[in-house]
């Protein structure tokens, strides 16, 4: 998943992803590890965060655009 790499572009810190999606920034860490995988709500959360397609967080596509 490329959440570490798009809140690095951002110069987010895992606390401040956490705080604004409502999570710890633990889970945040896990994600990023791959300790953990988020449910479909968190995925779709993360990518409206950053305004990416769920494919391309999930490194099914290098496309960050949302196709509808």
């Amino acid at each position: 998943m490329r959440l570490k790499e798009l809140r690095r572009q951002k110069g987010i810190s895992q606390v401040k992803l956490a705080l604004d999606l409502n999570t710890n920034q633990n889970t945040i860490s896990r994600y990023e590890t791959g300790e953990r995988e988020p449910g479909l709500k968190e995925l779709i959360k993360i990518a409206e965060y950053f305004n990416v397609s769920t494919d391309y967080l999930l490194e099914r596509t290098d496309n960050p655009k949302i196709n509808y």
